[in-house]
C-alpha cells in the first residue's frame, strides 16, 4: 500500500490471473508463463489482497472463478492488453532511426516521393527523412554501402539486396494541344519519325525498345532535342518544340489539364519503366512494408 492508502497495480499479478482463466488451471498457467505453480498461486493471492476479494473458489485441484472474478476479468484483460501494446510501442520507437535516408532517381523524387512522404510521416512522426537523388547504379551502391537506408531504382537484382517491384510507369507518345496528330486513331512509325521529336531518355533498358521502333526506317527519326530531364522534355512539348515519348507519371497533371495529349502507337504498347524498392537484406522492414502499403493505396485512387 502506498502513502495514499492505494495498492499499486502489479501487472504480473494481472497477467497470472488472465492466464489462469485462459488455461483453466494454475498448473497450465504456470507452464505458459514459465513459472512454478507456487509462484502463480502467490501472484493470485497477492492480487486478491489488492482487490480485497476472492477471485477463485478452490475445490481440491478444481478452480471456479467467483462472481467478483468474472466482473474483474474484462478490466484485467484490457489492462494487460494496454500494457503489451505500450511495451511494443516503446520498443518500436527505440528501434526506429531518428533520420531515415532515401535514395532515388530524379523522376521518383519529382513524381513519387511527394505522394509517398506524407503517408510515411504520419506513420513515423518522430523520424526525419533525408532524400538523395542519383542514377540507379549510384543509388544501388549507396544502399550497399549504407550511405542511404533504402532506394527507389530501375529494375535491378543483386544477391545482397532485397528488391521488390513497386510500380510500372507506361511510356507513351505525347503531343501538344492542336498538333495535327491529335485525334488520329492510328499513327505509323514513319509519320512519327518525320515529326520534330524531343527525345527524353533516362538510361533505362526500356528506352532501347523505343529506339528499336525506328530501326528499320530508311532514314533516322527527326530528333531535334535530346535530354535526360523529363521536366524539360515535357515543357518543350507544351511549348510546341516537338512531340515526345514520356513516362505517364510525369505527364499526369498536364494530361488532366489538356496541355499534353497521349497518342496511340501500337509498336510501343507495353513499354514501361519499372521502379523497384531496394534495401539491404533483412533491414528496415517496417519502412518497406509501410511504403508498399501506401503505394497500393495511391494506385487505387
Amino acid at each position: 500500500m502506498n502513502s495514499r492508502g492505494v495498492f499499486p497495480v502489479n501487472i504480473e499479478n494481472i497477467e497470472a490471473f488472465v492466464y489462469v482463466i485462459h488455461c483453466g488451471s494454475f498448473n497450465k498457467a504456470a507452464e505458459a508463463l514459465y513459472l512454478s505453480q507456487p509462484s502463480v498461486t502467490a501472484r493470485i493471492q497477492s492480487l486478491e489482497r489488492e482487490l480485497d476479494c476472492r477471485l477463485f473458489d478452490r475445490q481440491g485441484k478444481q478452480i471456479q472463478i467467483t462472481e467478483e472474478g468474472k466482473r474483474f476479468l474484462p478490466y484485467a484483460q484490457q489492462l494487460l492488453l494496454t500494457y503489451q501494446k505500450g511495451k511494443l510501442h516503446v520498443h518500436r520507437k527505440k528501434s526506429l532511426p531518428q533520420e531515415f535516408r532515401i535514395g532515388c532517381t530524379v523522376s521518383v523524387s519529382n513524381y513519387t516521393i511527394p505522394e509517398l512522404l506524407p503517408g510515411l510521416k504520419s506513420r513515423f512522426p518522430d523520424t526525419r527523412f533525408k532524400i538523395v537523388t542519383g542514377v540507379t547504379d549510384d543509388i544501388v551502391n549507396k544502399v550497399l554501402n549504407k550511405e542511404v537506408d533504402i532506394g527507389f531504382v530501375r529494375n535491378v537484382n543483386h544477391p545482397n539486396l532485397h528488391s521488390v517491384k513497386l510500380y510500372e510507369d507506361p511510356i507513351t507518345l505525347y503531343a501538344y494541344e492542336g498538333h495535327p496528330f491529335v485525334g488520329a486513331e492510328l499513327l505509323t512509325v514513319e509519320e512519327i519519325a518525320e515529326q520534330p521529336l524531343v527525345f527524353f531518355e533516362c538510361g533505362a533498358l526500356d528506352w532501347l525498345r523505343i529506339h528499336r521502333v525506328f530501326e528499320n526506317l530508311d532514314k533516322p527519326p527527326n530528333i531535334q532535342i535530346q535530354t535526360d530531364n523529363s521536366e524539360m522534355a515535357k515543357k518543350l512539348v507544351i511549348r510546341k518544340a516537338g512531340i515526345s515519348f514520356l513516362p505517364e507519371l510525369c505527364a499526369k497533371q498536364e494530361i488532366s489539364e489538356g496541355k499534353l495529349i497521349p497518342l496511340r502507337v501500337p509498336e510501343t504498347d507495353g513499354i514501361s519503366l519499372q521502379t523497384n524498392l531496394i534495401s539491404n537484406l533483412g533491414e528496415h522492414v517496417q519502412f518497406l512494408n509501410a511504403i508498399i502499403e501506401i503505394g497500393k493505396q495511391l494506385n487505387r485512387q
